[in-house]
């Protein structure tokens, strides 16, 4: 088989469109295909178009705030926000491994609550990375941090996961309200996920190290583009703390700031490119085929699974359910399917379902898009990844994450 690029288009074919398929990556075609069984399913009828036109209308602000906030973060961290972060971060370790593992998480928890998980994932997992190159740390121990805590810190605010966005609207909370709920159930879910990293990867028979040397800051390209992103940010995270705004119109205006800035600085990084196209085919998709799959028989599985208990034990058992889905669909689906089920006024009930598909889908590679996002970054980088241990540690915490913050949700509520 040819490896080079001059294998002709078939015959009949555009070179441009034939170049243009063959450097779709497959989560681009699952994402399409997704998408078209969604339409057929509704234009043939499979999926009733009542329940259509409420799916397409609820996902409408949330594929503006995903879209928007994901350009923001990608050109702050084109900006080396996120490099800048992370070296001090390493130099605030002072070269010991038990400081930097704080920080680190500290660090990764950060960015997922106040930047959404596939943020992470995606800006943050290369960072790391590169920074384990630099300094001579090794690197499955902070990539496992890194889409650890994509996951099990997203519980906090909306804007840290696509399913808070979700809970938040069906339960009328704020983000400030639904922090104030949340608060403790995620600092359980971190603390177990700190626990289960310092054991499997971070102690010192597992890194391989005693000591590490810091790192020097690197100067930044551009001093101006780096202080506005860096504001633009902390801008977007206040007002949707202590100002009743959307969020899409919080996340859009700081990317406009930010767009505005590498217009007059950098003209030549603002490409479509940048929009997560691949995320605003997928989303919809998933959502239409959830919904017809749930018209066609998973309602109504789901209606025993997780019952209509509000109490802790209902808590457990919807936290469990949701996390079990979650590793077998994704938990965008999972959360939308089991949101369905749940009675309107089980409140409880729900934010555990939420941290089951939050903090649980840990354990398959598909589990949320941002490991997805996360297996990918680390393939690029160089990075292997045993799938057996990352399937055998993870299902230890997901058990565990999803538990300790159940059991701090039933404190709270």
């Amino acid at each position: 088989m040819r490896n080079d690029h001059s294998t002709p288009p078939s015959r009949g074919g555009s070179p441009g469109v034939y170049s243009l398929v063959r450097r779709l990556h497959p989560l681009d075609w699952l994402a399409a295909g997704l998408l078209l069984l969604g339409l057929v399913a509704a234009a043939t009828g499979l999926l009733p178009s009542g329940p259509a036109a409420d799916q397409m209308r609820r996902i409408g602000p949330l594929l503006a705030f995903l879209a928007t906030v994901i350009v923001l973060a990608e050109l702050a961290g084109r900006a080396q926000v996120f490099d800048v972060v992370a070296a001090w971060v390493a130099r605030a370790g002072r070269g010991r491994y038990p400081l930097l593992f704080g920080l680190c998480v500290a660090f990764a928890s950060l960015t997922t609550i106040t930047l959404n998980l596939d943020t992470t994932a995606v800006l943050l997992t290369p960072v790391m990375l590169a920074l384990a190159g630099r300094v001579g740390i090794a690197a499955v121990p902070l990539a496992m941090t890194t889409v650890w805590l994509a996951n099990t810190a997203s519980l906090l605010l909306p804007v840290s996961n696509l399913t808070n966005l979700l809970a938040a609207d069906r339960v009328a909370l704020s983000p400030a309200g639904l922090a104030a709920v949340m608060w403790l159930p995620q600092l359980a879910a971190i603390g177990a996920t700190a626990l289960c990293l310092w054991v499997f990867y971070w102690r010192r028979g597992r890194r391989g190290a005693d000591r590490y040397t810091p790192p020097q800051v690197p100067a930044p390209d551009d001093r101006v583009l780096l202080g506005i992103c860096s504001v633009a940010c902390a801008g977007f995270l206040l007002a949707i703390l202590a100002v009743d705004v959307p969020l899409w119109s919080a996340s859009l205006v700081a990317m406009l700031v930010v767009v505005a800035a590498y217009a007059v600085r950098r003209r030549g990084e603002l490409r479509l490119s940048l929009i997560p196209w691949r995320l605003l085919v997928l989303v919809p998709g998933m959502f239409l085929v959830v919904e017809t799959v749930n018209a066609h028989g998973l309602h109504e599985l789901l209606v025993r699974a997780l019952g209509t208990d509000n109490g802790f034990v209902g808590m457990l058992r919807s936290a469990g359910v949701g996390a079990g889905l979650a590793n077998v669909l994704n938990n965008l689906p999972a959360y939308v399917a089991g949101e369905a089920v749940v009675p309107a006024a089980n409140h409880h009930q729900l934010l555990a379902l939420l941290i089951g598909v939050n903090a649980g889908p840990l354990v398959t590679p598909w589990g949320s898009l941002a490991t997805l996002l996360w297996f990918e970054r680390c393939r690029w980088q160089g990075t292997r990844i045993d799938l057996r241990r990352f399937v055998l540690t993870g299902l230890v915490l997901a058990v565990t994450a999803t538990a300790a913050a159940t059991c701090a949700l039933a404190l709270t509520a």
